[in-house]
């Protein structure tokens, strides 16, 4: 062999030695980083897919009526809950292979990058829908190769850990869809007012050409754009066998009616409600040991959709255009489900909530707590007091107090409490609060749910103490429910992101406050405002609205300088009004006066409508009795100013209206005598 032959045939051995060590040297370091990048990703485990999920509110019947999230719009579903249509057309124009690679699609990213390469950009894109997941859920749309690197990292540890379904849902849940929509659910209802199950293939398609671009394929803001693109997910998803050609065909022909003019509505239903229901929630799921803020909480609430319309309808006819404020509040004596409810007259410019954060006087509404009190005390609708004009002193006689009536004149003759309770006469609720005592007045405030602590102060009797409207209405709601404690709530129900139900209202409770007797009584006197058989130096202070009045309301209206209260009920409803101005304005128009009365008639005979007429029913142990108004006697025909009056069987009158003496004893200004614990202040006439 020639020295030369040798010498290239070693070369070719060195050669093939050197190939083979750095083939070996190759294999090696390749499958040693295949062996790390698991070893890291065991290490680093499975990776989180929690995101931000909005919570949804429903109304008494399911209807979404808002939702709360904290930086993303997103309504988590699960992938049985998605169009197939939806779930196909993103698999035909995203991924085709999803269901066949490990989280990478090689041959589109050796051609990207080529293309990259060509180009000197990163403009192409050959991203997986594991990448792109991976990329919604860790990573910014920064296009850099260190984003990219660490989008593959992602999508290697997610491909490891989790089910292919799992990750296509999450994907379908995460992708953003222009408008602030996340998720398919969010962008389904946005733009079609529908859950995404059932969305139809060409709404599908017009869904899935959105995440191309969201700014550049939105139908609202390029509808040329977004057709085309729709157009071609159709034809790409009929190339892969997913539709027919004739599904294809039909499809393109159909036309697209966004529906997002819904979703502006949905967003202004009642926002004090859904204020006052969220931190009705937070509160909840907090006691049960669960972080509010995670969010994807389904929220059934006790909204009445037409109760709330109802609601703003009237204050919108209603209240002058000034900056005179109102809230206005509805529930349910059965079980204090709180159908409706007003905080302001604007929302967007003060969401302040006037119904349950604003404490204000209310006025004469506070006199039935008081007459509450009185009757478990003794007194019934037939026990008489003279009111005329009266000095009280008090505070070990420091102190005097002089109560008048709304147009300065008094009786000139006792009355009884029914029409004291009709007329709102303010002579005859301090002497009934001296009769009593603070403590027992007091003692009733709390058992109906006020959050008040009376001062010792006779002006007290005629609601100086403030305190809001919900608490206001929630006792009167009381009353309306026979007695019963009932609790004022705006939730049914809450599920958690997974479909648990984590809270549902308990039943309505048998706990009584007062008893049956006292509360059908205190009701059926509270329907005396709007009967005019009571004028006399006073005029019923429901008669205004009594032109209106189709059916029994039990009521009581309050007056301050600066306040206007009106809180009543059917057997079947509750509602309380309030207006007047936040701050250092008192109430002198008769437009501003009047707005109250007006809002609260109309609601509660707009909501009625329809309905067959509810009566109070009395209970055992209460009997109805047709009296004589001046003497309280049982009316013949001789005595004509006659109402039928509710009294408990041991204060059923047992004179004629025409007995001398009982006239003689009525004229004369002797009190009915009663069980009555003195009270601690004196006063003089």
């Amino acid at each position: 062999m020639k020295r030369s032959d040798y010498i290239k045939k070693q070369k070719k051995r060195r050669l093939l030695r050197t190939f083979l060590m750095l083939a070996i040297t190759g294999v090696t370091a390749f499958f040693t980083a295949l062996l790390c990048l698991r070893i890291y990703a065991q290490i680093a485990g499975a990776p989180s897919l929690s995101v931000p999920k909005a919570s949804v509110f429903l109304d008494k019947n399911g209807r979404q009526i808002g939702d709360k999230f904290s930086a993303e719009r997103r309504y988590w579903v699960g992938l049985e809950n998605i169009s197939p249509f939806l779930i196909d057309a993103f698999i035909a124009t995203e991924d085709r292979n999803f269901y066949n690679h490990n989280g990478f699609d090689y041959r589109r990213i050796a051609g990207a990058v080529l293309r990259d390469v060509k180009t000197m950009s990163m403009a192409e894109g050959a991203s997986t829908i594991t990448q792109q997941y991976a990329r919604n859920l860790y990573l910014t749309h920064e296009k850099s190769w260190n984003r990219k690197l660490k989008e593959a990292l992602y999508a290697y540890r997610l491909e490891l850990f989790y089910e292919k379904d799992e990750i296509l849902e999450g994907y379908l849940n995460t992708v953003y869809f222009d408008h602030g929509m996340y998720g398919v659910e969010a962008a389904s209802k946005f733009y079609f007012a529908k859950p995404s199950k059932d969305l139809t293939l060409e709404e599908a398609a017009v869904i899935a050409a959105i995440a191309k671009g969201p700014s550049i394929y939105s139908p609202i803001d390029n509808p040329e754009r977004s057709r085309n693109r729709q157009l071609t997910i159709l034809h790409l998803m009929e190339e892969q066998g997913y539709i027919t050609e004739t599904q294809e065909e039909r499809a393109k022909n159909m036309p697209i009616a966004l529906k997002t003019d819904e979703w502006s509505e949905m967003k202004r239903v009642a926002p004090y409600f859904l204020d006052e229901v969220w931190r009705e929630a937070e509160k909840i799921l907090s006691d049960k040991g669960r972080y509010p803020a995670e969010g994807g909480w389904t929220i059934r609430t006790t909204l009445d959709l037409h109760h709330q319309q109802t609601a703003e309808e009237m204050v919108n006819k209603w209240m002058p255009k000034n900056d005179l404020q109102v809230a206005f509040i509805s529930m349910e004596p059965e079980t204090g489900a709180i159908t409706s409810m007003v905080g302001g007259t604007d929302y967007a410019e003060s969401p302040f909530n006037r119904a349950t954060q604003a404490k204000r006087q209310p006025g004469s509404a506070m006199k039935p707590i008081l007459y509450a009190a009185a009757l478990e005390e003794g007194f019934s609708p037939l026990t008489f007091m003279s009111t005329e004009r009266t000095v009280f002193t008090y505070d070990d006689g420091r102190s005097t107090y002089e109560p008048k009536n709304i147009n300065g004149k008094f009786a000139g003759h006792p009355i009884s409490l029914a029409q004291a309770i009709a007329l709102s006469d303010n002579v005859y609720a301090v002497k009934t609060l001296e009769k009593i005592g603070y403590k027992k007045f007091n003692n009733m405030a709390e058992r109906l749910g006020l959050q008040v602590k009376f001062q010792e102060s006779p002006a007290v009797a005629l609601g100086t103490s403030v305190v809001t409207l919900k608490e206001m209405t929630n006792a009167y709601n009381r009353v309306a429910s026979s007695g019963l404690k009932v609790e004022p709530t705006t939730i049914l129900s809450i599920t958690d992101a997974q479909g648990r139900t984590v809270y549902e209202k308990p039943k309505p409770t048998k706990k009584r406050v007062i008893t049956e007797q006292d509360a059908f009584v205190l009701t059926h006197l509270m329907t005396g405002m709007f009967d005019p058989v009571f004028n006399d130096y006073l005029i019923s202070t429901g008669l205004t609205m009594r032109p209106k009045q189709t059916r029994p309301y039990a009521a009581k209206s309050g007056t301050t300088i600066s306040d206007q209260y009106l809180i009543g009920f059917t057997p079947s409803l509750t509602s309380g009004i309030w207006t007047g101005f936040d701050v250092g304005q008192n109430l002198t128009e008769f437009e501003d006066k009047a707005a109250s009365k007006r809002i609260w008639i109309d609601f509660m005979e707009k909501v009625h409508e329809g309905k067959s007429e509810e009566p109070f029913m009395p209970p055992n142990g209460v009997n109805g009795v047709i009296v004589d108004v001046e003497t309280g006697g049982i009316a013949v025909n001789e005595c004509p100013k006659q109402r039928l009056v509710y009294v408990k069987e041991k204060d059923m009158p047992q004179k004629l209206c025409t007995d001398r003496s009982l006239r003689e004893d009525r004229l004369s200004g002797e009190e009915e005598e009663g069980s009555f614990e003195l009270f601690p202040f004196s006063f003089f006439e």
